[in-house]
């Protein structure tokens, strides 16, 4: 039977984060070994994820991006708190799965799941349970995307907004493309941007908007009684603001009121002497949609206290 020191005690915690008493326990049905020791705590940690966790919400979290060579990767990894999100280890784990999609492409999140982690050790799957072992709250891997292409990226603040852009340009290698690109990200990442331009409005959406701005004029009482030929036009001069509302091209420009993103493109593609055009852009914002929690304080305390 091995020797198991204070120091292999330490050792093995300051790689898990586990308490000293699970953490000698360990080492002893390892025989001292500590990969094997960590390998049990993992084995043991995965039914304590499986089991406690997998009722919580994890609505925090960090959106991270990552680009090598011609490949840019965006994901969003939910935990339960923002002091997690905070964590250095957490966030080293988000940029090592961004490396992991980039090598990989996987196509879905189950994909990604069953791929080798990128220091080779064990899956995404398995890194992912240590992780939550380790740290002890729910984690979970809620989406991601990887493109190919002229790209340009931009992150707000600690990871709550995360943006990649895709460009058709022949200026990407041009001094100020990079400043530009950078602009546009940052405009995406600004506003709440539905489409890309009034090509990509669904015909069902713009119908039904005009349907309610119809509405609104038939029900506003020094119009109703305009002749419907009137409403029709007054619907199409408003149908306009919505394309400025919610297609990026159309926007003001966040630097320059006086001209929309669109003039902004343009304007820089004379200047660089090139061709420039957005083709496509994925927005991710952390927690959007997800349901969060509400706690009710007096509730857990009565809970706590058996009152």
């Amino acid at each position: 039977m091995a020797n198991i020191t204070a120091k292999d005690v330490a050792t093995l915690r300051a790689k898990t984060g586990i308490g000293m008493m699970e953490c000698k326990k360990a080492l002893v049905e390892a025989d001292g070994d500590i990969d094997a020791a960590i390998k049990i705590l993992r084995e043991k940690g995965e039914l304590k994820a499986e089991s406690k966790m997998a009722t919580r919400i994890a609505a925090d979290g960090i959106v991270d991006v990552y680009t090598e060579g011609n490949t840019t990767a965006m994901i969003e990894v939910n935990s339960e708190t923002d002091f997690v999100a905070k964590n250095a280890s957490f966030q080293e784990f988000v940029k090592n799965l961004l490396k992991t999609i980039v090598a990989n492409k996987p196509a879905d999140v189950d994909a990604l799941m069953a791929s080798d982690y990128v220091d080779g050790t064990c899956t995404v799957e398995a890194k992912l349970k240590e992780q939550i072992f380790v740290i002890g709250e729910k984690l979970s891997i809620r989406r991601f995307m990887v493109i190919d292409g002229v790209t340009s990226t931009y992150v707000h603040g600690m990871g709550s907004i995360g943006v990649v852009t895709l460009f058709d340009t022949d200026c990407a290698d041009k001094e100020g493309f990079a400043e530009f690109a950078r602009n546009i990200s940052l405009q995406i990442g600004a506003y709440v941007t539905p489409y890309l331009d009034r090509n990509h409005v669904p015909a069902s959406v713009i119908e039904s908007e005009k349907e309610i701005l119809m509405a609104q004029i038939s029900n506003d009482p020094a119009m109703a009684k305009k002749p419907e030929a009137i409403k029709a036009k007054m619907v199409e001069g408003r149908i306009s603001k919505f394309y400025d509302n919610n297609c990026l091209v159309d926007m003001g420009y966040i630097k320059d009121d006086d001209m929309t993103v669109g003039q902004y493109i343009a304007a820089t593609a004379k200047e660089l002497g090139g061709s420039i055009a957005v083709k496509a852009f994925w927005r991710y914002e952390k927690g959007e949609g997800i349901q969060k929690r509400e706690e009710n304080f007096a509730d857990e305390i009565a809970k706590l206290t058996n009152k």
